[in-house]
Order: structure tokens, then sequence, then C-alpha cells
């Protein structure tokens, strides 16, 4: 499986606090592929990196896709190179858009909660159920309102009165207080998005509320790859490689003098995506969709194992 390439332009850059918020277009103007609300794409930052951004514009405007893009003190290359290289006028090669984080839309009532960055997804999402009239509450977490973003949009009459915004910073009567969330009645359902504690933080309130796991949605591009398991054997090439517990794919093959070309190594980009000769694949990853794992013909790398003693790969 491949994923479509499309090569866009920046047409419009704004530094909103330590986010810069970019839309991008089709150098022809021509329409770009439709989405719907929660969906990401691929961003080839440069030098072999592609990183994950959610698509937090209105779904229903077809010429621009809109990514808000925190600068991560942490980063490992993504980030800063966009705040620093990416400027107005130049070509971007973007992945088409893929959803892993899909609204449901016959819920009776939805709450969002966004934590920082978190809140581009949401802000998709918010355009979307405005759109189709249905009822909904956002929130919307930060440390303090000079680190957030989007608000001038998020005050606009047809968010602002659904909008609540919490600052760590601001008075305690402010702050996100989750026992006064929505009922969990049978109808709603929540989606929250964020930095990895927060949302524990924020499931775990909702499941003491009474939200089943059906009702409960979260997106982290930034899950801990799961390595554990039984030891395998991979064979590439007629060379096989044996991948024991605790390591991935890649490391072992690497270890093995095999390099496999990588980027987000958390499952989610499809850069080291294989085909499987034989054998059946423990899939630990969220790029591919669920038909294309009950295949068992493709695999990535980074994160997934195997259900059977050898797996016959082709790179």
């Amino acid at each position: 499986m491949t994923q479509d390439v499309m090569n866009l332009c920046i047409v419009r850059r704004e530094t909103q606090a330590d986010v810069v918020v970019i839309d991008l277009a089709d150098p022809g103007g021509a329409d770009l592929p439709a989405y719907e609300a929660g969906a990401h794409v691929d961003v080839h930052v440069g030098n072999g990196l592609v990183r994950q951004y959610s698509l937090a514009g209105n779904p229903a405007e077809r010429g621009r896709y809109r990514l808000g893009i925190l600068l991560d003190p942490a980063s490992r290359g993504g980030s800063a190179a966009i705040h620093r290289t990416f400027r107005v006028g130049e070509s971007v090669l973007v992945g088409r858009p893929r959803n892993h984080f899909p609204l449901v839309p016959e819920a009776a009532y939805t709450v969002l909660i966004g934590g920082g960055i978190g809140i581009t997804p949401l802000l998709s999402m918010a355009h979307a159920l405005l759109a189709a009239g249905r009822s909904f509450e956002l929130h919307y977490c930060a440390r303090d309102q000079t680190r957030a973003a989007f608000l001038t949009e998020l005050a606009e009459p047809a968010f602002a009165a659904r909008t609540h915004l919490h600052f760590d910073d601001g008075p305690a009567d402010q702050r996100l207080d989750l026992a006064g969330l929505p009922p969990a009645a049978p109808g709603t359902h929540l989606y929250v998005c964020g930095p990895t504690g927060f949302m524990d933080w924020v499931v775990a309130g909702a499941r003491q509320a009474g939200f089943g796991e059906d009702r409960l949605h979260r997106e982290d591009f930034r899950a801990a790859i799961d390595a554990t398991g039984d030891a395998f054997e991979v064979v590439v090439d007629g060379r096989t490689v044996t991948v024991p517990s605790g390591l991935s794919i890649v490391k072992a093959l690497a270890e093995a003098g095999i390099t496999v070309e990588v980027s987000c190594e958390n499952g989610v980009c499809g850069t080291c995506l294989c085909t499987v000769l034989d054998g059946i694949p423990d899939h630990r990853d969220t790029y591919l969709t669920d038909e294309e794992k009950q295949a068992n013909d493709q695999m990535l790398l980074c994160c997934s194992r195997a259900k059977t003693p050898q797996l016959v790969i082709e790179l």
C-alpha cells in the first residue's frame, strides 16, 4: 500500500503564542481531497523527516488545509524545522488525510476536551458539529492565556457560547472540573487530545463518571511503543534475524546491518511499511486500517511484532 503525496503551497503563516498556524493550498487553486473531522496528514519536513499533524480547519472548506504546530522544546527536528523554515510561497509535500479519531455522527451530545496543542483536531470537530446542528461543548486547557492559540477563532459567536477556557495560572473556579462535566448519558460521547498525562487524567475522570469505553475517544501521536512479547525470527532477503522481547524489528534488523527507513517510530506515519510474505504479524500501529491489518500482508516494522514464530518480509 502506498499513500498519495500532494505538493501543496504555504499560502498563510501566522504565529500565535508558541504555535505556528499554517494554511496549505493547491498551487493551481484546485479543491483538496475531502476529509472528516479528526483527520491528520503526514507532513514531509525535509531530510527524510515525516511528521503527523491534525487538520484544524473547517472540513467543509475544500480549498485549504489548516495546521497548528507547537514548537516542542523536545523536538526531534520536526516542529523546530517547520517553525524555522516553512514560509509563505514555499512548497510542501503532504500526504492525503487519514482519520483514526473520527466523530460519532449520531451522538446526542459531544464533549470535546483539548489540552495545549491537542485543541487542533477538536477545532475541526467543532466546525463539523456546528454545520450538522449537533449539540456539543468544547473545553480548551492551557498553562496560561499567553501560550494559547486559536483564541480569536474560539471567541467568534458561533463558538463562544459553547467554549470554556481553562488556564492553569487562573482562578480555581475556571479550571477544568471533571466532576462538573455533563452526565454520562447513553448518547454522550467524550473526545480528548493533548499530552499523555492530561489525557490519562481526563479519561480516568470520565470513567469514574460512568462513561463506557465505547463513548471515550482519545488521540495520541506519541503513544509509547510496546515491544514486549516472545522472541521471533524475521527473514528478509534470505537472512534470518532474531527479534528478542523488548527490541523492535527495526532495531533488531539494524543490529544485523539491515537498514530500514523510519520517521515517527510510533506506528503512525507508515514510513517503515513492508510486505509480509509469510507469517502473521501482531499489529501494534495506528497507521493501517482494521481491514488492512486483517489482510496480514503488510506491517509496520517500528512497533509491530509477530503472532507466529517466524515472519518472512520484503522491504
